[in-house]
């Protein structure tokens, strides 16, 4: 309703994970040096944790974005409920691969010779799994059993694993301890301060094509921050609800009184 009224191309504050309007603050630029660290050198495994909503997949969509297709193949999986064998299977299928073998040995042996012809092509292979709070201690193991195919020379497959902050209980696990070896780069993302918060929502109106409007005071900035733990997806929710109270009153001007009636609208028990 009020992307035409304030001149916008798109919706600002889309809670789905879309590269072109991320905000890149000190943490997610410090996390995006640590992949690519991580990549660039073949680590291995890399970890990368945060708060739920904190914008892991958005700014790992952004790595992959930015990423060589000529050197870089990817393997990315949303759903880490998987079994072993599903787990085998889905990384054939993001390499565009039928699965043939029928045993987890022979789809092992698949996946093998399929990251070999990718990297005699020249290819490196990252496979990239998101929640990985939710994997089995079973997959974890697979994982790390895959980690060790190599040549002479490197690794086959460089793994990037991203979860909530219970993954890094689960990693300390005593029965974890040689996947823990493993994981040589380990980065966390962190919650936004007040200042950061205002550039974010500045920065997100700005790629939805606003030209300083609409604004949000200072006020309305702190009660967002105060609400939301400097949150992105959480502000995203709130900002959009706020920008629908200020178009009801037909204002540019976000204030705090429009954050509160966005407030109203949200289930208060998100925030306490």
């Amino acid at each position: 309703m009020y992307q035409s009224f304030y001149g916008l191309k798109e919706m600002p504050f889309n809670i789905t994970p879309d590269p072109n309007f991320l905000y890149l603050s000190p943490t997610h630029q410090e996390a995006l040096q640590h992949l690519k660290y991580g990549v660039a050198e073949k680590k291995g495994f890399i970890v990368l944790t945060g708060e739920v909503g904190c914008g892991k997949t958005t700014l790992c969509r952004h790595f992959i974005n930015e990423i060589d297709d000529e050197k870089y193949e990817t393997a990315l999986i949303l759903n880490p409920r998987i079994t072993e064998t599903q787990l085998l299977k889905t990384i054939l299928s993001e390499l565009g691969e039928e699965s043939k073998g029928r045993s987890r040995h022979g789809l092992v042996q698949q996946v093998n010779e399929a990251l070999l012809e990718r990297i005699q092509r020249g290819k490196d292979i990252l496979l990239i799994i998101d929640e990985a709070q939710n994997l089995t201690f079973e997959v974890l193991e697979q994982l790390r059993l895959l980690s060790n195919l190599e040549t002479d020379k490197q690794k086959l497959l460089q793994i990037i694993l991203m979860g909530q902050p219970e993954f890094k209980k689960i990693l300390a696990e005593e029965r974890l301890r040689q996947l823990r070896q493993r994981i040589l780069v380990h980065t966390e993302l962190r919650t936004l301060n007040r200042y950061q918060v205002e550039q974010y929502i500045h920065h997100r109106i700005a790629m939805a094509g606003g030209q300083g409007i609409p604004f949000f005071t200072s006020w309305a900035v702190r009660l967002i921050k105060w609400k939301s733990k400097g949150i992105p997806r959480i502000i995203n929710n709130i900002c959009d609800k706020s920008l629908l109270a200020a178009y009801i009153r037909s204002s540019e001007v976000v204030t705090w009184k429009d954050v509160r009636a966005a407030l109203k609208e949200i289930d208060t028990l998100d925030f306490e």
